[in-house]
């Protein structure tokens, strides 16, 4: 599986790649990496013609606990020639922001004896241990001693590793067809001194051949370069909005069909053992006891659908299982489990398997908390059933209405059904949309067959089902540009002053 490939380099045998990887680190996995250094033709970037010059397998956290990690490419099982790659690491954390730079220049020294030169610039970041690590290049600007250079956005953590007194290197470039690229100049910064370009201003660097500057006399520079603009956008994360006070408001429905099988028999998904509880309660408690600690109340809203309730045995699919639709949250996770326990003996399991109508109620709840323009609440919708969904329209209508508001569903098939229609909601595999073809806004939907986890610890299921929910949350508020509530200290510690 290809995460991702640099950009291409021409005729260089000792290639920097200016394109950052970010890969997910996992401590309790073994993560395996395979890097591959291929030669593409100069005609199309196609890797099939490509000639493959080796690779490189290691584990990530190999990389990690060396930080610089340098191996012999292979080819075939065999080493490569003398040929070698080195991967750096370097930790991304808490700090997402990114800035926009755009650079220009003026009167820049001519290289080339028919035309002007053909200028780009790189920027360096200086590392700890005095090693510079490429951080953005820029186009080649053809024939023009005046170049203005394209705006670029770069992560403020690749940019200054988040120091704003960080050395960068800037090094300015005559671009050359064969690879030997002639030195223009070079001058040095900080991200301190770039942000001066924030409103309206312009910060300007002499340019310097450092050649030149010893042996002539009335050597000025070799040109100016200019930072037009800075422009930082920030990027809040999912511990910003919960240590902002965020809530998770956490929603339970059960699927009360007769597909389940009559809970007084032993062979129902409904049954009620003494000592095992069933696959509803194992799912309900492993996601509800990690939600539960972001929901200050502790009070849970439960639902069921599919069966026909008291007192006149009418189908509903969204009524409260301690039956009082005034108030149907329960105290806690085991207040959950206890409602439940408590409602089976008391319905008649039914049909047809709606979930819109949930999916509806709860949206309900979230489209009120949009009106606070804040991030106070966001929702999550556990639905527990056991087969295949017959409002499969609606559904879709109403997952692509709820992808605009602070939600997500978590889907958890339960039993041997055949779930594959249930594939289609989770966004996994493509975008899904509504049946007049409007698409979802973004992926809320995450489906998990139980039985994947029937022999796993429930921390296993929770930590599938409940992997994506994080970046949900972010992609809201940010999406809508709505803050943390309160700037924790925690937030303040770790912006950059303004």
């Amino acid at each position: 599986w290809q995460v991702d490939r640099t950009e291409v380099i021409r005729t260089c045998i000792n290639p920097v790649f200016s394109k950052l990887f970010t890969v997910d680190f996992y401590f309790e996995e073994v993560q395996r990496l395979r890097f591959e250094v291929h030669d593409i033709s100069s005609n199309h970037n196609g890797l099939k013609e490509a000639d493959f010059l080796g690779g490189m397998e290691c584990t990530l956290g190999q990389i990690v606990s060396q930080r610089k990690l340098s191996k012999s490419l292979l080819k075939h099982g065999n080493t490569a020639g003398k040929s070698s790659i080195t991967v750096i690491a370097e930790e991304l954390s808490g700090n997402d922001d990114y800035v926009e730079l755009s650079f220009s220049a003026r009167k820049l020294d001519d290289k080339d004896f028919f035309s002007k030169s053909d200028p780009f610039l790189e920027i360096f970041r200086v590392n700890d241990d005095a090693t510079q690590q490429l951080v953005h290049r820029t186009e080649v600007v053809m024939n023009n001693l005046n170049p203005a250079w394209k705006t670029f956005k770069v992560s403020v953590n690749s940019l200054c590793s988040g120091d704003q007194d960080r050395r960068l290197k800037c090094i300015v470039w005559d671009w050359d067809s064969n690879g030997k690229h002639d030195f223009i100049g070079e001058f040095s910064s900080t991200f301190k001194e770039m942000r001066g370009a924030m409103e309206g201003r312009q910060v300007q660097w002499e340019c310097i051949n450092p050649k030149y500057k010893a042996k002539k006399k009335n050597y000025k520079n070799s040109g100016i370069v200019i930072l037009n603009q800075c422009k930082i956008h920030k990027m809040h994360s999912f511990l910003d909005y919960i240590m902002g006070g965020c809530q998770i408001q956490f929603t339970v429905a059960i699927d009360f069909t007769a597909s389940n099988g009559d809970p007084r028999n032993s062979c129902s998904l409904h049954y009620i053992h003494p000592y095992q509880p069933n696959e509803y309660l194992k799912a309900l408690v492993a996601v509800g006891e990690i939600c539960q600690d972001y929901d200050s109340d502790k009070m849970f809203p439960a639902f069921g659908f599919g069966a026909r309730i008291p007192p006149e045995y009418k189908v509903s699919h969204d009524f409260a299982i301690n039956f009082n639709e005034d108030n149907p949250e329960c105290a806690g996770i085991q207040g959950v489990v206890e409602a439940y326990q408590s409602c089976l003996p008391k319905l008649q399991l039914y049909g047809p398997t709606n979930i819109a109508p949930i999916i509806q109620k709860v949206a309900k709840s979230a489209s009120e908390e949009t009106n606070t323009k804040e991030a106070s609440q966001y929702f999550i919708l556990l639905i527990l059933t056991d087969g295949v969904i017959t409002d499969m329209a609606d559904t879709r209508e109403a997952i692509v209405h709820a992808s605009h508001l602070p939600m997500s569903v978590i889907i958890v098939g339960v039993g041997n059904a055949d779930f594959s229609d249930m594939q289609m909601l989770d966004g996994d595999d493509g975008i899904l949309r509504s049946p007049k073809g409007e698409p979802v806004l973004r992926d809320i939907v995450q489906f998990v067959p139980f039985r994947n986890f029937k022999h796993a610890s429930p921390a296993a299921l929770a930590k599938s089902v409940l992997a994506e929910v994080p970046n949900q949350v972010v992609d809201y508020y940010n999406g809508k540009g709505i803050k943390p509530k309160c700037m924790s200290e925690y937030e303040s510690s770790r912006t950059l002053a303004p």
